[in-house]
């Protein structure tokens, strides 16, 4: 049996980190994705414990007070965070857990948890990530200008990664990211 191990990854609005994670999710047997638990509502097809997992407020706050996230936030008047009993007790199971989550949050989670590898996704030029954000046209022209304007502050944090990896190939980016949790849960 592999080691199991907490990767987590990060990088701007639009790079792709969920079509990258989705497929590597799909590819790897032993690869599992941490499901966030929040305090918002469920949406209309959304299943808790599949999607999130869904808690209502005074329970999330519980949680927090005994420690219970690896790292969490409040986010437009909800709270989201990552259950830190899920996470251990996958890792302990030999699996290897892939958390996708802000920059902030990643380096969180680098705190508690200093052997989680940190994987940043980055576009292969701004002017690249500018027209993938345009491309989905699910955002006005002044919300794509913000999502690259923290893109920018995103990217100033990218050498605190422990792997680097520019989605220019889909393909490309998943494979190399599937060698990267290969090679991890090799050593």
């Amino acid at each position: 049996m592999s080691r199991g191990n907490l990767f987590v990854v990060s990088g701007p609005s639009g790079v792709g980190k969920g079509t990258i994670v989705s497929r590597v999710i799909d590819e790897m047997p032993d690869a599992v994705l941490s499901i966030s638990a929040t305090t918002r509502s469920p949406r209309e097809g959304e299943v808790n414990g599949v999607d999130y997992l869904f808690l209502d407020r005074a329970d999330f706050e519980d949680r927090v007070a005994h420690d219970g996230f690896l790292e969490w936030a409040e986010y437009a008047g909800n709270l989201y965070g990552t259950p830190l009993d899920f996470v251990r007790d996958e890792i302990a199971a030999g699996k290897q857990v892939i958390l996708e989550i802000e920059v902030q949050g990643a380096l969180q989670v680098k705190e508690k948890m200093p052997e989680a590898k940190l994987v940043f996704i980055e576009p292969p030029s701004m002017d690249e990530l500018a027209r993938r954000l345009s491309g989905r046209g699910t955002e006005s022209a002044e919300q794509v200008e913000r999502r690259l304007e923290v893109a920018k502050v995103e990217m100033n944090r990218k050498e605190e990664y422990d792997k680097l990896l520019v989605n220019d190939s889909l393909d490309a980016a998943v494979a190399e990211l599937e060698g990267y949790i290969a090679a991890e849960s090799a050593e």
